[in-house]
């Protein structure tokens, strides 16, 4: 987490009241039986996530600050402490029910603003606040994922109007950019009031060699090709790992696809269609994506090229920057990004082409996530971050890059340089890729 400078008390209020609103309409139509959720790897129980959003502002907020030495909900912390209760036992607890946690949460929404407007914000202050801020909107996100999960109807986000984007049209919607490669300043450097995440530091030099991308990401009909040839049945075409992941799932396609006749359809959220030309395929896993890729002739972007691509390299310069890559407003329907969860779903591969990244990709923010070649290992001279020092550490060696953003990610987090990660077999998020020449 990076030491920037602090922003209005006022100002901070209105991000946090913003996310709250968000997680809030992703479960005001839920029913208390689709609370209920079964137990799955992918999602959590929904009373849980949202005791633990309290709890994130509680813990890291409240008391980080000392406002609230002791939690406001009595056994807050062995009820929604992620990091001292297992996935699988979130649904042994006895957890409290709707009301008790939406007055959980509201308490807790109530005390930070007494806190805040106590004293203006220091910049420890700011960016603590800032941490539990983009906390909840990760966990907004996750919220999307379970209602598609579970296919429970597609979550309707207040705010504005959504627009029609620009779409691209002619030809150079297909086909590759070349990418000149050269010096990139690879991470953030966390000047001023922007949020960096300690994974994403210390920004450091690379060389990136020149490399020929996709314009746009992979489509559905385009990745039904490789099922069509047989792709899920030829081992040639996965990694070992890959393979005895596709046997043991038994899986034959991807995530909320089925055939029927001769065609394949896909769900979204709880309404099945037929696959869409232009539509980027979502819910792939990183397997599925490197398998479709050594099918094609292709491979997948490092993180570093993936980076270069979306700003152009060079230095690491917020001013220059195509994207935000602070992100501290909600910027509602982006004129250059699907951002936010506002048009409930994918767009067209090459819609917003008005926001193409300096080597003339589209999307490489929103839409979908798109999966990297890269491994996530700590930047040279990582440090963890206080006061969440869990967030990154634990998982590194295991999981692979994730850039980009998606549609349901809200736009206060999706940068250039946002490094999400996952582990591989992971196919519930909306997660797609674009592709290299090799």
């Amino acid at each position: 987490m990076s030491s920037g400078s602090p922003l209005p008390a006022e100002e901070l209020i209105a991000l946090a009241q913003d996310a709250r609103r968000r997680t809030l309409a992703l479960v005001s139509d839920l029913t208390d039986e689709q609370l209920s959720v079964p137990l799955l790897q992918s999602v959590n129980p929904v009373l849980w996530e949202l005791g633990h959003v309290a709890f994130f502002f509680d813990q890291f907020m409240l008391a980080e600050l000392g406002w609230a030495p002791q939690p406001l909900y009595d056994h807050a912390p062995e009820l929604f402490d992620s990091t001292g209760v297992e996935h699988d036992a979130r649904w042994e607890l006895c957890l409290p029910d709707r009301v008790a946690v939406l007055d959980y949460l509201a308490r807790v929404e109530l005390r930070v603003a007494e806190g805040l407007r106590s004293a203006e914000p220091t910049a420890r202050a700011t960016q603590v606040m800032l941490l539990a801020v983009l906390h909840e909107d990760m966990h907004a996100e996750a919220l999307t994922y379970t209602r598609q999960n579970l296919a429970y109807p597609a979550p309707r986000i207040p705010g504005p109007a959504p627009a029609s984007p620009p779409v691209e049209t002619d030809c150079r919607r297909d086909g590759d950019e070349h990418v000149p490669g050269g010096a990139l300043q690879l991470g953030s450097k966390g000047d001023g009031a922007c949020f960096v995440f300690d994974n994403e530091q210390p920004a450091h030099r690379v060389q990136v060699a020149p490399f020929e991308i996709a314009r746009t990401a992979v489509t559905e009909v385009q990745f039904e090709e490789f099922l069509r040839a047989g792709g899920y049945q030829c081992d040639e075409f996965w990694c070992e790992a890959g393979w005895n992941w596709r046997v043991q799932a038994g899986a034959e396609c991807p995530r909320n696809w089925r055939r029927e006749g001769a065609s394949w359809l896909r769900r979204r959220f709880d309404k099945e269609s037929e696959l869409e030309e232009n539509a980027p395929v979502c819910h792939v896993t990183w397997f599925e994506a490197q398998a479709f890729c050594r099918w094609a002739g292709r491979r997948l972007p490092t993180e570093a090229e993936w980076e270069f691509a979306a700003t152009g390299g060079g230095e690491c310069d917020p001013a220059a920057d195509t994207f935000d890559p602070c992100g501290l407003t909600e910027r509602g329907v982006s004129l250059t990004a699907n951002l936010g969860g506002y048009l409930g779903g994918c767009v067209d591969v090459g819609a917003y082409a008005d926001g193409e990244s300096p080597c003339g990709c589209i999307q490489m923010l929103g839409n979908v996530w798109e999966w990297t070649a890269s491994t996530f290992e700590p930047y040279p001279g990582f440090v963890p971050g206080s006061p969440y020092r869990e967030y990154s550490e634990p998982w590194f060696g295991d999981r692979k890059v994730l850039r980009g953003g998606a549609w349901a990610t809200g736009s206060r987090i999706a940068s250039a340089r946002y490094r999400n990660f996952f582990p591989p077999d992971r196919g519930d998020i909306f997660a797609g890729f674009r592709t290299c020449a090799p």
